[in-house]
């Protein structure tokens, strides 16, 4: 198992435009984090996390804590999406992994885009 991550890592490293979009999906989830991290404050409000429509219209409420799971969400995505990226790097070639690291780049940034929405009407600056 050591060998093969270590293998995979220098695969990576071999292909510089990969390793520096890896880099920047991580770097940006990091950053994510923090910034859920300081902008979350605890409160006794509740914020609506879902919505229904089905028959009668129903917002559903959680706790503020729950603004935690977005950078959680962040780095799990960047870190599953790096690795299979090396992954079908080393399997499948350059342009499908560029590709899923790109999925990954945007994914981060559309949960940045709610969990910034729903700070802003959980608690306006």
């Amino acid at each position: 198992m050591k060998n093969t991550v270590k293998d995979s890592i220098k695969e990576l490293l071999t292909n510089r435009y990969l390793t520096v979009l890896s880099g920047a999906v991580i770097l940006l989830a990091i950053i994510f984090a923090v910034y859920i991290l300081i902008a979350v404050r605890p409160s006794d409000i509740q914020l609506v996390t879902h919505y229904t429509a089905y028959g009668i219209t129903n917002l559903y409420r959680n706790q503020w804590f729950y603004l935690w799971s977005f950078g959680l969400f962040a780095l799990l995505v960047a870190f599953l999406h790096v690795a299979i990226g090396i992954k079908l790097y080393i399997t499948k070639g350059h342009p499908l992994a560029v590709m899923f690291v790109w999925l990954g780049l945007g994914i981060i940034v559309f949960a940045w885009i709610t969990a910034y929405a729903i700070i802003n009407v959980w608690s306006p600056l």
